[in-house]
């Protein structure tokens, strides 16, 4: 269990999938994290630089107080000038009064830096009250106020107004209002929040071109793997096709693996077909003596004497043994075929029910000369894309090896059905069943259970059925190279079940 839980952790670390999920969350909580650190700095700045401005409005409010006490409402020039002289080029100030027992929002314009018009004013105060500015003074008009508001003055450009200084005198409620224009806080996000200042919407436009470069190359990869499986899976299921690696490859770097995969196609499809000529041509080359043999058998039968045991004890075992040859040659063009056919499976589209049912009906003539009898259950009208050669041969194997294990006067089951997305071919006999300890090895190669020696050997049956070990390889090797799975269990009831899993076609 801890074996493979942490074969399972390998693999999970190993995936592409999770290491892409990865990244997406680093790319998510990256910015997060310096976006909180990166705002905390700022805000600090912004502090230090309200202060600043803050200051600046207390020493203009300071320096014009005397001229302030000693208001005269018949001579404002002086105190307008008295503001213009004290307030710097890139600062402008606003001085209101706000006379005793008026209420909060009755403020008036007195003095201004720089000199503006009545009009201007008056319409800079109505947009001054809608901010609520004035509702942050209190009665006693005390105290000091740092802000940092921005606002759109009456000439159409953004002001940030930084400083409000209330100063209570005989004659009222003076205020001195300070701003600035907003191109004098460039690269500070006074006024406004952080994620709207200059630096983080270029931080953002980088940080995002990075990540849509990293997720274009991720996704760029995954889809040449896409396409490349989907091409495999085709040339598997089909056969050799015009596409080819390379001509669906994007990405110049796996150029080399696309045309070491072309080349690998070619080589296993030129593979298959040696393999089938040297089968061919070794069965044919085989053949020719063994008939020469067989016939030359006859004529010296005839010579030897019936009560000379001896000879024909030897006679009998030359018999033997061509017709042993004989099956081993055929043996060996089989499963040189069947490996050619697993290499390069020439695939079409069977109707799957159709081909079952008809070798049910073929073989069922085999099985009822031997004591057997068929019954099926097949599903109508289940395509898969497959062999039909491979198929009847591994159908034909497995019926081959129910009924050789089946007892006389008993019956042989073959099922076919749909499973989801697959085609579930059953036969199912009630023969011994194999001990469980051979289950994991049916299927290898040359592996039998017949218990038959070679002084046992029915010549008849042998030229007929090759005991060898090879069928059930066969079949498990014909229906892997279809896209298939086989496996095999003992019944609970008696007897001994085959599957053969196909996945379905449309």
């Amino acid at each position: 269990m801890r074996r493979e839980l942490t074969e399972r952790v390998r693999t999970l670390g190993r995936s592409f999938a999770v290491k892409l999920i990865v990244l997406l969350v680093i790319f998510v909580s990256v910015p997060l994290i310096l976006y909180g650190q990166f705002e905390a700095a700022d805000d600090a700045k912004v502090r230090l630089l309200q202060q600043a401005v803050a200051q600046e409005g207390r020493l203009i409010a300071r320096a014009i107080q005397p001229q302030m006490e000693a208001f005269d409402p018949r001579t404002p020039d002086r105190l307008t000038e008295a503001v213009a002289r004290i307030a710097g080029e890139q600062t402008n100030v606003k001085l209101l009064l706000r006379p005793t027992g008026r209420g909060v929002n009755e403020f008036f314009y007195i003095a201004s830096n720089p000199a503006v018009s009545a009009e201007y004013l008056e319409s800079e105060r109505q947009n001054l009250i809608r901010t609520g500015v004035f509702e942050v003074l209190s009665d006693s008009c005390a105290g000091e106020y740092q802000l940092g508001l921005r606002f759109t003055n009456p000439a159409g450009a953004e002001e940030v107004l930084t400083s409000i200084t209330p100063m209570n005198l005989r004659t009222g409620c003076w205020v001195i209002v300070t701003s600035h224009g907003s191109a004098n806080f460039v690269g500070s996000s006074i006024g406004r929040p952080y994620w709207q200042s200059p630096e983080v919407r270029i931080a953002a436009a980088v940080y995002g071109l990075l990540v849509i470069i990293a997720l274009s190359f991720f996704f760029d990869v995954w889809r040449s793997l896409s396409r490349f499986q989907r091409l495999a899976k085709d040339i598997r299921m089909r056969g050799a096709t015009q596409t080819s690696f390379q001509r669906l490859n994007r990405i110049p770097e796996l150029a080399g693996i696309a045309r070491e995969f072309d080349h690998l196609v070619r080589a296993l499809s030129g593979s298959a077909r040696v393999i089938r000529q040297v089968a061919e041509e070794n069965a044919h080359a085989l053949k020719a003596p063994l008939a020469v043999i067989s016939q030359s058998i006859e004529p010296l039968r005839r010579a030897i004497a019936p009560d000379d045991q001896r000879r024909q004890r030897a006679l009998q075992l030359i018999e033997r043994s061509v017709a042993r040859l004989d099956s081993l040659v055929s043996a060996s063009r089989r499963l040189g075929e069947a490996t050619a056919e697993s290499i390069d499976p020439p695939l079409a589209r069977i109707n799957l029910s159709k081909l079952t049912a008809g070798m049910v009906e073929g073989y069922g003539e085999v099985a009822t000369a031997r004591g057997v009898r068929f019954r099926s259950e097949i599903h109508p009208a289940l395509h898969v894309r497959a062999s039909e050669d491979l198929l009847e041969v591994a159908i034909e194997n497995v019926f081959d090896n129910a009924v050789g294990f089946s007892p006389s006067d008993s019956e042989v089951k073959v099922g076919l059905k749909r499973d989801g997305e697959d085609a579930v071919l059953t036969v199912e006999d009630k023969g011994p069943g194999v001990p469980t300890e051979h289950l994991d090895r049916i299927f290898d190669r040359y592996f039998s259970l017949r218990a038959a020696t070679e002084g046992e050997i029915d010549v008849e049956d042998r030229a007929g059925h090759d005991n060898f070990g090879i069928g059930l390889w066969i079949v498990r090797r014909n229906i892997e190279a279809m896209g298939g799975s086989v496996s095999a269990r003992n019944r609970p009831q008696g007897g001994f079940l085959v599957s053969a899993r196909l996945p379905l076609t449309s």
